[in-house]
């Protein structure tokens, strides 16, 4: 019993309960001001942009070359976050909402970006209360937008209905802390290592490894990126690793998988394939590969990636160069197999 009576295990429980909330509060407010900070700092900068392009050439004239350079003195300063598509997207969020007094400050820097891609003002308005007032998550606003759901309501005649489909769609999908600290606008707001955030230990580890089996090969790779951006359709993704093989002169991207391999792996692999040749691969680069790797419990599955048209052009010179399929799935099944060993020695550390 303590001083008050209590037994002491309810009163331990109860001063973890203050202490939770005293934790979840600052969590709360710290998530709330950083999405604050985060809208404010880059609308301001989408509307310096604006008016510079204003006060100076015409826009068709200002285009990549100038955005370029000012994207190159503000990753100078400022480390990742301020790439040329990110900078659009800040010009375009305030064009969309060049009336600052109407945001609202619950919904994030990803939300506001999927909302200033919509050209319906009537729409884009109507989304962004929904958002706010039912606290939906980027995914949740996304999949609303993509089933038309501002544009059912209005053709309706049984309103309810879409409505109690809408919610439950939707009523998984309320953002939490997790969602918020995953973000990858956020993280290189506030200039964080991404990658730690955005994979799993196991990916890490069998990443970690793969990239000095492929150095160690010596068959002409050299490390390029890891978590590499790309901008496809104003939407970001990331590149697990980026090679250069200075023998084949050609681009190798890599990408990990937990789990089943699937078509639409491929596919996005493929794209991501011919993104490179038309925007990084230069002039005499031989066109750029992929690298799908899935790691399963039970078995690895390797898959090169190659555009239709250079099928050939692999066969006869890629291969003698590049480590075959099986020789991966073996090291990647080996690699899983070293990496859950050594994250069980871990967590029996912590225990």
């Amino acid at each position: 019993m303590n001083k008050d009576g209590l037994p002491e295990n309810t009163f331990l429980s109860t001063l973890v309960n203050q202490i939770a909330e005293v934790v979840q509060q600052a969590r709360s407010h710290v998530r709330l001001s950083v999405n604050q900070a985060m809208v404010a700092s880059y609308w301001e900068i989408g509307r310096l942009i604006v008016e510079h392009e204003q006060r100076g050439q015409a826009r068709a004239a200002y285009g990549q070359r100038q955005l370029a350079e000012l994207s190159a003195r503000l990753t100078a300063l400022f480390g990742k976050g301020f790439d040329v598509s990110n900078l659009r997207n800040m010009r375009r969020f305030y064009l969309a909402f060049p009336i600052r007094e109407t945001l609202s400050l619950e919904l994030s820097w990803s939300h506001y970006n999927v909302l200033a891609r919509l050209e319906n003002p009537p729409a884009r308005e109507w989304y962004l209360r929904e958002a706010a007032s039912q606290n939906w998550s980027v995914r949740a606003l996304e999949r609303q937008i993509g089933v038309l759901y501002y544009e059912r309501l209005l053709s309706s005649k049984d309103r309810a209905l879409v409505e109690t489909e809408a919610a439950r769609h939707t009523a998984p999908l309320a953002e939490t802390r997790k969602d918020f600290l995953r973000d990858p606008y956020v993280l290189d707001f506030l200039n964080l290592n991404a990658s730690r955030f955005l994979e799993s230990d196991l990916e890490q580890a069998i990443m970690d490894n793969l990239q000095a089996f492929l150095l160690e090969l010596g068959r002409g790779f050299a490390f390029i990126a890891r978590q590499q951006r790309v901008n496809l359709a104003d939407e970001d993704f990331y590149l697990d690793l980026v090679f250069y093989n200075y023998k084949l002169k050609c681009f190798l991207l890599v990408d990990l998988k937990l789990g089943k391999l699937t078509h639409q792996d491929m596919g996005q692999m493929d794209t991501y394939v011919r993104l490179y040749d038309e925007e990084v691969k230069g002039a005499d680069d031989n066109p750029t590969i992929g690298l799908v790797l899935c790691s399963e419990k039970s078995e690895a599955v390797v898959r090169y990636s190659v555009l239709a048209e250079q099928r050939q052009l692999f066969a006869a010179k890629y291969l003698p160069w590049l480590p075959s399929e099986e020789e991966l799935q073996r090291e990647l099944e080996r690699e899983r197999e070293l990496a859950l060993q050594r994250l069980a020695q871990w967590q029996e550390t912590q225990a």
